[in-house]
């Protein structure tokens, strides 16, 4: 299993989805300490993440998805994260690919994020560039080492793009929307500028909530 894929972001109202890819022949040569992200503090995830990504036996790809793209009518949510596991594998094992033609065929597990785990095993290895065979488990994360070292990345690249929101819009929170932050910075968002903001996955419940109600509020006041 020289590769392993992981999401992050996949539920929030706020922000992108992000999926990583990590390729490394030998797994063992993994640092210590890598397990699924969220077991981990957000210091140690960036410092685990910063040895992944200056150690040259590792290759990593990650693909964004974007709120755009997630509020698309003619998509889905496990239709995005195919392509954006499919993605983060190709950019990460892009450079394999004329050994793959030699009958060295890349393989790898993703942590899956559909019910039925082997159709999302097809889906990604259908939608990859290359032709590589691709498992899929719920849980991986927790017992594939490959697999959490992707969940790391994925993750510390998603807290990045929050934290950048955050610094340009003020505290957001994680986004999620049992975050009390995040559900505060919507209304009061809303309510000044009476649309939501431009990173909100405008199709989810809680920003749809948020809209109705400021307008609702505002037939009240008139």
């Amino acid at each position: 299993m020289p590769f392993g894929v992981d999401e992050a972001g996949k539920g929030p109202a706020l922000g992108s989805m992000f999926a990583a890819a990590v390729h490394l022949e030998d797994p063992d040569a993994l640092p210590d300490g890598i397990r699924d992200s969220k077991r981990l503090t957000p210091d140690r995830r960036e410092e685990l993440a910063a040895i992944l990504r200056t150690d040259d036996r590792i290759a990593i790809g990650v693909a964004e998805i974007t709120p755009a793209r997630i509020d698309d009518p003619g998509t889905d949510m496990n239709s995005l994260a195919v392509e954006a596991h499919a993605t983060a594998i190709d950019d990460a094992i892009g450079s394999v690919g004329s050994a793959a033609a030699a009958g060295d065929r890349p393989s790898g597990l993703c942590d899956a994020c559909d019910t039925d785990a082997d159709r999302f095993a097809r889906r990604v290895a259908d939608a990859c560039s290359v032709e590589i065979d691709v498992d899929a488990r719920h849980g991986a994360d927790d017992d594939a080492p490959l697999v959490g070292a992707a969940s790391i990345v994925a993750k510390v690249d998603r807290d990045a793009h929050i934290a950048a929101l955050a610094d340009e819009y003020g505290p957001i929170g994680s986004g999620y929307p049992g975050d009390s932050t995040t559900r505060e910075f919507l209304a009061s968002y809303v309510d000044e500028h009476s649309s939501l903001p431009p990173f909100a996955r405008e199709s989810w419940s809680t920003c749809e909530d948020a809209l109705a109600a400021a307008e609702q509020t505002g037939l009240e006041q008139f």
